[in-house]
C-alpha cells in the first residue's frame, strides 16, 4: 500500500487530540514508514510576516500572506511549503503525486513540497507557487504504524483535492474532504465496528 498523495482524514473516535478532526497530506510512503502534512490547524499567533521577519527576509510591497498550520508533533522548528506543482526549487523540490493540485482536470497533477528558504524568499517577493501553506513540523509514522492506525480505523483515506487542501478556510477541511467522499460528517460514530 502507498498513500503517497492521499489524504488522510481523522475519524471522530481518534485517540490522539493533536490529530483530532485532521486533514493531513501523505507527501511519501513506503515500508520503512510515512510523512504527511497536517493542513487544517492553524499555528497559533504565529503569522508569515512575522515568521518572515524572524528570519530577517525582507517582505516586498507585493510580498505574499500565506497561512502558517501545524504540520505535526515531529520537528516543530522546520518549515515546509506545500504548493501547486508548478513552482520548482530544483532538486529540493519533492513532488507529491496526487489529484490536481486544485488548477483544473490534469492540469499539472500533483502537488509539490518545498523545505529550502528560497520559496520564502520568492513569496516574500510576491513570487512563487499559485497556490501554498506553510507548515511548521510534520507528521511522521514508523514502519507498520500509519497501516495500523487505519486497520484500527482512527483514519479514513481519499483521493487528495487542492480544493480541500488549499481551501481559504481552515475550519471547513474536515468536513470538506469528506463530503468530498460523500459522507456526511454528522453520520459519522466515534464507535468503529466491524462487519
Amino acid at each position: 500500500m502507498d498513500l503517497s498523495g492521499k489524504m488522510l482524514i481523522a475519524m471522530p473516535g481518534m485517540g490522539d487530540p493533536r490529530f483530532a478532526r485532521s486533514v493531513v497530506l501523505i507527501c511519501a510512503h513506503s515500508p520503512d514508514g510515512a510523512m504527511g502534512l497536517i493542513v487544517n490547524k492553524p499555528a497559533p499567533d504565529l503569522t508569515f510576516a512575522g515568521l518572515l521577519a524572524h528570519l530577517e527576509i525582507g517582505q516586498g510591497p507585493s510580498g505574499r500572506d500565506i497561512r502558517v498550520h501545524i504540520g505535526g508533533p515531529v520537528d516543530r522548528g522546520r518549515g515546509f511549503v506545500l504548493h501547486s506543482p508548478e513552482w520548482r526549487a530544483g532538486a529540493s523540490t519533492i513532488q507529491v503525486p496526487g489529484g490536481t493540485g486544485g488548477r483544473g482536470p490534469r492540469e499539472q497533477d500533483g502537488f509539490a513540497m518545498t523545505a529550502t528558504r528560497d520559496i520564502l524568499d520568492e513569496m516574500a517577493r510576491g513570487a512563487g507557487p499559485a497556490q501554498a501553506l506553510l507548515a511548521l513540523g510534520y507528521s511522521g509514522w514508523g514502519a507498520g504504524q500509519l497501516e495500523a492506525e487505519i486497520a484500527r480505523n482512527d483514519w479514513l483515506t481519499a483521493e487528495a483535492a487542492g480544493e480541500v487542501l488549499f481551501a481559504p478556510q481552515d475550519a471547513g477541511k474536515w468536513a470538506g474532504a469528506l463530503r468530498g467522499m460523500g459522507i456526511d460528517p454528522l453520520t459519522l460514530s466515534a464507535v468503529a465496528g466491524r462487519a
